[in-house]
């Protein structure tokens, strides 16, 4: 290039100020991420709540109604729902699932969050802390600590159901050793007499501590991760047909309580969900997804429209 030229491709640009210049970047940013965050079908929560009630108001609810699964006739209680500073990071919130028992259904209390029936394909994704030993009391329990999506059972056998669990047994229990992570995928079942239409698979180790969740349902393949790696993975026998609710929950298997008359507690912490509705991610989009979304201090979103026609909310078995 001449030197003749060069006057002219400088001049325009040491026209502008060198602020205007910031502030048209900053604006063009804004307007991508704005886009973006119009263009995906997302919820995602932080769970940065002081209680309940302000959870509530974002579409989360507790369940109160008995029933399967866990100790027949225990209470299913949302003062087991709570918000608390991440023990491991005070600058962080969490929220809170606990359940505890003295092996009777009278003093049993276990504990269920949902969130609203309307997800079906897509990712989702949520960042949880399982416990192998109780807050306090004796241990050896068969304690169930989940992140699933489900959907109502209208009668057993019922075809037109769907579910998807992790499910991690932190005292072992239904045929595997002390540790155990289950990815389960529910055609249907009936309870009596127990009939389970599913596919699954389980891993046998501790995963004491925090650990990311992502499920991936898309094309007839539901595909579950723990940590960043593929563990189980099922077919169309197993695909989801209807929307489902998002779900935590924390159960004792009924056949595997400690005969102990004193009180023990359990706890799962959950730092984040996600779910990103008809996209396919893997871990590291999910956790680079939620890292932004943190970084521009969105505590809460929820763009994923209501299923057609709407269905009433739902946290039950």
């Amino acid at each position: 290039m001449s030197s003749q030229l060069l006057p002219q491709f400088k001049a325009p640009i040491l026209a502008q100020p060198f602020s205007a210049i910031v502030k048209a970047s900053v604006a063009v940013c804004m307007l991508s991420s704005s886009v973006t965050y119009a263009s995906e079908q997302i919820m995602f929560d932080d769970f940065n709540y002081i209680n309940l009630a302000q959870a509530e108001e974002n579409g989360w609810m507790a369940r109160t109604e008995t029933g399967h699964p866990g100790i027949k006739g225990a209470t299913w209680w949302s003062e087991g729902v709570s918000f608390h500073p991440d023990p491991l990071n005070y600058s962080n919130q969490v929220m809170r699932i606990s359940s505890k028992t003295d092996g009777t259904p009278a003093n049993t209390r276990q504990t269920q969050v949902c969130h609203k029936r309307k997800y079906h394909e897509g990712t989702y994704a949520a960042r949880v802390y399982f416990n192998d030993k109780p807050q306090y009391g004796p241990d050896g329990d068969g304690i169930v600590e989940t992140f699933y999506a489900i959907s109502p059972l209208a009668s057993p056998m019922d075809p037109a159901y769907s579910e998807m669990d992790f499910e991690y047994l932190a005292n072992g229990g239904w045929g595997e050793g002390d540790h155990a992570l289950f990815a389960t995928s529910w055609e249907t079942f009936q309870l009596k007499p127990w009939t389970p239409v599913n596919a699954y698979d389980a891993t046998r180790n501790s995963l004491q501590g925090w650990n990311t969740l992502v499920l991936q349902v898309s094309e007839n393949k539901l595909r579950y991760f723990i940590n960043g790696e593929l563990f189980a993975e099922h077919g169309s026998e197993v695909y989801p047909e209807v929307a489902m609710s998002i779900n935590f929950n924390l159960w004792f298997i009924p056949e595997q309580t400690v005969q102990h008359p004193e009180m023990r507690q359990y706890f799962q912490d959950i730092d984040w969900v996600y779910f990103s509705k008809d996209t396919v991610l893997n871990t590291q989009q999910v956790t680079k997804k939620v890292a932004v979304l943190r970084e521009n201090n969105v505590a809460q979103r929820d763009t994923v429209p209501d299923w057609s026609p709407k269905h009433e909310d739902y946290c039950s078995l």
